[in-house]
């Protein structure tokens, strides 16, 4: 997430974009190989990711990014206040309409 393919992407689009502290990427990153990747879904996990995405939103976050497949399968839209980008679903929304344009 702190890598260029978003943010450059975001910048130029004049969205300034905001990642996580170090210790969140590490816990967001751990519980995607341990839990989310098997199917694992925690109440708790639950919890601090949203606990992770209220630290962005009193940051000034407007909206969040679900930039892996299985983040959506955690957290819902009506989990939060602010719009949710699921990445799974607009990248296959533009591989949909790319294979029938």
């Amino acid at each position: 997430m702190e890598h260029t393919f978003f943010t450059d992407k975001l910048s130029a689009a004049g969205i300034e974009p905001l990642t996580p502290n170090q210790t969140d990427r590490d816990f967001i990153h751990q519980t995607l190989m341990d839990e989310l990747g098997k199917g694992i879904f925690l109440p708790e996990t639950k919890a601090r990711y949203l606990q992770i995405i209220d630290s962005l939103i009193q940051q000034g976050a407007q909206g969040i990014i679900l930039g892996c497949t299985e983040i959506p399968l955690l957290i819902k839209p009506e989990d939060t206040d602010v719009i949710q980008f699921d990445t799974t679903q607009i990248h296959s929304a533009a591989a949909v309409e790319f294979a029938l344009g």
